[in-house]
């Protein structure tokens, strides 16, 4: 498979602190790739540079073959990459359904001060239904306010707005955080529906989940990638035991 994203040497320091440390890291296209290592590692400032949210001091980043390096976030969405927040990020005062078509409305290149009529467009609101289906949100939901949903639907809802862009490259920040074992279970079956589909770069804490989807694993210890290998050898790797999944897992 033929590389959708390089990144080549990224560094990003913050005063004393080295968060992403000369990185190289490639996603092939159809891969899901999987981020991990122990809080404080870099994982979040990694994926802003990827979106375009934090602008690397070096390095290189390259989507499609084209250099993205210094595109801001709004021009890499243009260009097919989605991210979902590690802090659920949708519109509360609106419902499900209005928030999808908002993010429908973003792909077809029209800016947020249109936010009424998308609302009401029947040509945004439809094709909203449909990803919402998609992700498992029941119809009885579609009209509820997204701050009535329960966690595990609103981060349901974040996956929606980010595939209703219809990406390239989906880039998920801990999309299981703050779940149970039943809404995890639900995220997890979303995900592994998207396989194949949808390329992904996923970083996440639960090691089940990682293990079960990932095709590919990189271990980010103090922002440098220690490892990147499949999932079994990433498993039996003694320097990724030792510095973050312990001996036992």
């Amino acid at each position: 498979m033929s590389s959708l994203l390089t990144v080549e040497k990224l560094s990003k320091t913050f005063g004393a602190l080295r968060a992403s440390d000369g990185i190289d890291f490639d996603v092939a296209e159809g891969e899901t790739h999987a981020v991990i290592g122990p809080n404080g590692a870099g994982k979040t400032t990694f994926i802003s540079q990827l979106a375009g949210n934090l602008p690397p001091d070096t390095g290189r980043i390259s989507f499609a073959g084209e250099d993205i390096t210094r595109l801001p976030a709004a021009r890499r969405a243009r260009k097919g990459l989605a991210r979902s927040f590690q802090i659920t990020s949708v519109y509360l005062e609106f419902s499900a359904l209005q928030n999808v078509a908002l993010a429908v409305q973003a792909s077809s290149g029209h800016n947020f001060r249109f936010w009424r009529d998308a609302r009401n467009d029947a040509a945004l609101l439809e094709p909203a239904r449909l990803v919402l289906r998609d992700v498992g949100i029941e119809e009885a939901k579609f009209n509820m306010l997204a701050a009535n949903l329960a966690h595990g639907e609103q981060r349901q809802l974040e996956v929606a707005m980010a595939l209703a862009t219809r990406p390239r490259l989906l880039l998920l920040d801990e999309p299981m955080a703050g779940m149970g074992t039943e809404e995890s279970q639900r995220m997890i079956a979303l995900l592994a529906s998207l396989k194949r589909k949808q390329t992904i770069v996923l970083v996440e804490h639960d090691m089940d989940a990682v293990f079960r989807l990932a095709d590919r694993i990189s271990v980010l210890v103090y922002g440098r990638v220690i490892a990147t290998d499949t999932p079994e050898r990433i498993r039996a790797n003694e320097a990724v035991r030792k510095a973050y999944l312990g001996e036992d897992f």
